[in-house]
């Protein structure tokens, strides 16, 4: 069961790099011609809400406690993520301030995983 975990962990993680690096990759654009959403920040918000649902699954079935509160603090703050996102997906431009609000709420997202113990 742990190395399960520790793959669905893993792929956790790559859909955050994907999620905050398409973020990151797209802040020179802001003050020039205006950033975008990519398609690679929605596949990665995806990633992160369906491995995140496994993980806790899969903790859950190995008999580890799992603290509902911080899952559901981090889930709250991905389905803000995820429809702003998907929301502004197909737009050539997006508001500086909304783009912002994406990074830091996936720093933010990032940041409660690793500190809330």
């Amino acid at each position: 069961m742990d190395v399960l975990i520790n793959v669905f962990v893993g792929l956790h993680i790559v859909g955050i790099a994907a999620l905050l690096g398409g973020f990151l990759s797209q802040l020179s654009a802001i003050r020039g011609d205006g950033a975008r959403m990519t398609p690679g920040m929605l596949h990665g918000a995806l990633t992160m809400l369906v491995t995140g649902a496994a993980l806790v699954g899969l903790n859950q079935a190995d008999d580890q406690t799992v603290n509902n509160i911080k899952i559901g603090v981090k889930l709250a703050l991905l389905i803000v993520i995820l429809g702003l996102v998907y929301v502004k997906r197909d737009e050539e431009k997006v508001e500086p301030a909304l783009f912002g609000v994406v990074g830091a709420l996936t720093t933010v997202n990032i940041f409660i995983a690793v500190l809330w113990t």
